[in-house]
C-alpha cells in the first residue's frame, strides 16, 4: 500500500472553507480514480497547517493519478492561502484497536534515518513503540509512512478525542525522545491535529 500527503499552511481563518472544499470536491474525485483506496483528512485549526492523505494500492496507480490530482491540489492551495508541499509514501504500519470517532485527535511525528538502516528502525518501531502506544488511554489506531530512498517517515497516532491525546503527551514524548536515541534517528517535526477526515481504509499490517 502506498499513500501520498499534501501538507497546506494557510491561517487559520481559511480551515472550515479548506475542510468543506476536501469533503465535497475532493474526496469524491480522488475516490473514484483506479486505484485509490481512500482519504484522510488532519487540520490544527490554530496554525492553519493541514494534511490530506490519499492511499493508493499500489505505486503505479499513485504515479498515474498525479495529473488528475493537480487540479484539485492548486484549488486548494489557493483556498488556504499557501504552497502546497507532497509527499510520496509507502504505507509501512497500520494498525487499528478501533475505528476513529467523532472528534478524534492525531499526534504525527516526523524523522530523518540513514536509509541503510530503515528496516533496523522499522523492525524495532513494530516490536517496541506500537505495543507501548496501545497502551495509551483512548488509543484508536497507529500507522508509520516510509520514504525508503531518503530515511524519511511520517507516524500518526490517533486517540479518541483531545482530552486523551493530551494526556498521553509526557509518556509520549518521553518514548519518543528514547527511541529516537537508541536508533540513531532525527525528529525533525511533530505536532497534534483534529482528525477532520478519517476514510483512509488502509488495512491493518501488524
Amino acid at each position: 500500500m502506498y499513500a501520498r500527503s499534501t501538507t497546506l499552511n494557510g491561517a487559520p481563518v481559511t480551515i472550515d472553507d479548506g475542510i468543506s472544499y476536501v469533503c465535497d470536491e475532493v474526496m469524491p474525485a480522488v475516490t473514484a480514480m483506479p486505484g485509490c483506496v481512500g482519504l484522510s483528512m488532519l487540520a490544527d485549526r490554530e496554525s492553519g497547517r493541514c494534511i490530506v492523505t490519499s492511499s493508493w494500492h499500489d505505486a503505479e496507480a499513485m504515479r498515474a493519478s498525479a495529473e488528475g490530482v493537480r487540479g484539485l491540489r492548486e484549488r486548494a492551495a489557493s483556498i488556504f492561502g499557501g504552497p502546497p508541499e507532497v509527499h510520496d509514501w509507502e504505507v509501512a504500519v497500520m494498525h487499528r484497536r478501533s475505528e476513529a470517532p467523532s472528534g478524534a485527535c492525531t499526534r504525527v511525528t516526523w524523522t530523518r534515518a540513514d536509509p541503510s538502516q530503515v528496516d533496523r528502525v522499522l523492525d524495532a518501531y513494530r516490536s517496541v513503540m506500537v505495543p507501548r502506544m496501545e497502551d495509551y488511554p483512548g488509543f484508536c489506531s497507529v500507522s508509520l509512512f516510509l520514504d525508503r530512498e531518503q530515511g524519511l517517515s511520517a507516524s500518526a497516532v490517533t486517540f479518541e478525542d483531545r482530552d486523551c491525546m493530551e494526556s498521553s503527551r509526557t509518556h509520549a514524548r518521553a518514548s519518543r525522545d528514547d527511541f529516537a536515541r537508541l536508533m540513531r534517528i532525527e525528529i525533525t517535526d511533530h505536532d497534534e491535529f483534529d482528525l477532520v477526515l478519517a476514510h483512509l481504509r488502509v488495512p491493518e499490517t501488524v
